[in-house]
């Protein structure tokens, strides 16, 4: 790739949409997030812009979304619907920083396998503070009604339990590539043509059919900050702050042991691991 010399100081739109989102970046699905091609693509570039014309690094970025991504569970800590409203504003703000590091990076030639670490620390600590934070918000809210510690502390060590599930479930696809690089197999591809050969197996077509009950979006980041939005809202509604956010740890946890299951019979049964 060309360095970061020989590109223009003050780029236009057009010229860093072609570097920095070429067809086989849009093209990705598994690490692209669905709100890339809706709206995600369309408006980082500008931020791109922005940040190619100062002197931050590409992985300066990717610390920026990773620092919106800790905030989100700080936000979690305010009282009433004002915390995990600032959450989800915050898993946007991640988001921007999330496809403009990769453009950053790919405009100055500077991509590399320690900007992709650092990625991945982000995204897994993000994913594994969000239900410690709301366990420990439910567990206030519980102590300040005057809750015993028989109601408290058992939703506080299901959150952090949580935690570990969801880390463990996103964990498992790496592991699968951990897995095929100490093999020595290649790299999995990921297009529409691999997608389309690995649906003609029965793992495909289950993997193809979940698509129509996504429930494992809801445990990303985004996905899960709308959804304690949605449930502070009920709680402000019946009056008691953190009753609908206590029962969504409650109903997640034997939803999320389920999807780990899943995650790891298809990944076991594939052709990935062959």
């Amino acid at each position: 790739m060309a360095q970061e010399s020989s590109r223009p100081k003050n780029p236009t739109l057009d010229q860093l949409r072609a570097v920095c989102q070429p067809p086989e970046v849009k093209a990705r699905r598994n690490a692209e997030h669905w709100t890339a091609e809706l709206y995600l693509r369309h408006i980082s570039i500008y931020l791109t812009s922005v940040l190619v014309r100062t002197r931050i690094s590409a992985n300066g970025v990717t610390g920026l979304m990773i620092l919106a991504g800790w905030l989100m569970s700080v936000a979690l800590l305010l009282p009433g619907i004002w915390g995990p409203l600032l959450a989800v504003v915050l898993s946007q703000v991640q988001l921007y920083f999330d496809c403009s590091d990769g453009e950053v990076a790919r405009w100055r030639g500077t991509q590399s396998p320690r900007g992709i670490f650092i990625d991945m620390v982000g995204h897994h600590t993000t994913e594994a503070l969000l239900p410690i934070a709301l366990g420990y918000r439910v567990f206030r809210e519980l102590q300040t009604q005057g809750a015993d510690a028989s109601q408290a502390w058992p939703t506080l060590f299901l959150a952090a339990v949580l935690s570990v599930l969801l880390v463990l479930n996103r964990s498992q696809s790496l592991m699968v590539h951990a897995a095929r690089g100490m093999a020595g197999l290649g790299k999995l591809p990921d297009t529409a043509e691999a997608r389309a050969v690995s649906q003609t197996s029965l793992v495909g077509r289950l993997r193809s059919a979940a698509r129509f009950l996504p429930f494992h979006k809801m445990l990303h980041a985004v996905e899960l900050s709308l959804v304690i939005l949605a449930l502070s809202i009920v709680s402000a509604i019946i009056g008691v702050p953190g009753v609908a956010e206590k029962w969504l740890i409650w109903i997640l946890m034997p939803a999320v042991v389920l999807v780990n299951i899943g995650h790891f019979v298809a990944s076991m049964a594939s052709s990935r691991l062959r």
